[in-house]
């Protein structure tokens, strides 16, 4: 096993220590790493908690495709040293800013274009190491460590937002790089790519990313050179330029232009799902990623109309520019209640980013 750790440094002593303090004075902490992704969610107010300085990768072995890294380290840091051993990370997270962090990416549970194929952030994590409210630093996932209410905490984590303890190292899962790569363009109407989308998705093609937008479906063939050369010729269509998965994931697109002032909501549906009909929305207020599973909507429709229309079909909607009081689709009763008991079990002061999935806890 080999340490490839350049830039380390352990803050999880001073970091205990705050919590612990923050516990007995019933002080809320707003969780800060890079602070890339402070738009997803509803606003914190409490005293800040940084965690850039606690960083670094602990351990990394490129045989056993395991590596384990500190909350704080970049996110631009761990793919580095991950590339240099032809390896990645399959759930392709999105950073939104130089200085996203490996904490950030769990807490968010953000996956990019490749998520369909490989896996979320949650798929790949095999253990984490959490400080609880009392300042105990806990290890749970690898060696099934449980605490005293029964819950695995390792995966409960990603998406949480840090609403449930302070993420200090996670152990991830890592993938190799493909051998060959390449992204193509075909023009196809979006009735018929949807057609195509689902009948790829029955066959062993090499596709690891499709979008659809404005007439255009966009595909990223990776996988054996063989196999990539031959599904490359059976596709045609126009060659694509390999940075445009890069934008898509960061929300560079055109799409995404912030001179569009309409709120951009995030719907997540099941696969195969028709086009969602919302009024007064036309084919080009939608970006359709992860073969359609995942839909980009632009629209100064109201939430509820949005929500009410995924819910028909299965699925759900988030908000992803500031503002609205409830970004996230509202929680139905008994799930709400499990929340709120899980809260109130490993949080019953509210001191961990208080109010930033929903404002009941």
């Amino acid at each position: 096993m080999s340490d490839t750790a350049k830039t380390d440094h352990d803050a999880s002593q001073a970091l205990a220590e705050r919590i612990r303090q923050a516990d007995a004075e019933g002080t809320p902490l707003r969780i800060v790493g890079g602070d890339t992704k402070a738009f997803y969610g509803r606003n914190v107010e409490g005293a800040k908690l940084a965690t850039r300085e606690h960083r670094g990768i602990t351990t990394y072995d490129p045989v056993e495709l395991i590596v384990s890294v500190r909350s704080g380290t970049p996110l631009a840091e761990l793919e580095a040293a991950l590339a240099a051993n032809g390896q990645m990370l399959g759930c392709e997270p999105p950073h939104f800013g130089d200085d996203a962090t490996v904490g950030g990416m769990v807490a968010t549970g953000l996956s990019g274009p490749r998520r369909p194929w490989a896996g979320s952030v949650r798929d790949f994590v095999l253990g984490t190491r959490i400080i609880n409210r009392e300042g105990v630093e806990q290890r749970f996932g690898g060696e099934v460590m449980k605490n005293v209410a029964g819950y695995d905490l390792s995966r409960l984590m990603v998406g949480a937002q840090g609403t449930l303890g302070l993420i200090t190292e996670v152990s991830l899962k890592v993938l190799p790089r493909p051998g060959a790569t390449c992204s193509l363009r075909l023009a196809l109407p979006l009735q018929e790519a949807l057609a195509k989308l689902a009948e790829w998705g029955r066959q062993p093609l090499p596709i690891t990313a499709a979008a659809w937008h404005d007439g255009t479906l966009a595909l990223r063939l990776e996988g054996g050179p063989s196999s990539v050369a031959a599904t490359r010729e059976r596709l045609g269509g126009e060659d694509l330029e390999e940075d445009y998965w890069v934008a898509l994931r960061e929300q560079r697109l055109g799409f995404f232009s912030p001179d569009d002032t309409r709120p951009l909501w995030r719907l997540s549906l099941p696969h195969n799902t028709p086009v969602i009909d919302l009024p007064g929305v036309n084919e080009s207020d939608v970006l359709y990623d992860w073969a359609s599973t995942q839909r980009w909507l632009r629209s100064d429709l109201d939430a509820e109309t949005i929500r009410l229309a995924c819910a028909r079909a299965d699925g759900h909607a988030t908000c992803l520019t500031p503002g609205l009081d409830s970004p996230f689709t509202p929680l139905a009763p008994v799930v709400a209640k499990y929340h709120r008991n899980l809260k109130t079990e490993l949080d019953p002061k509210d001191i961990f980013n208080p109010g930033r999935l929903y404002a009941a806890f």
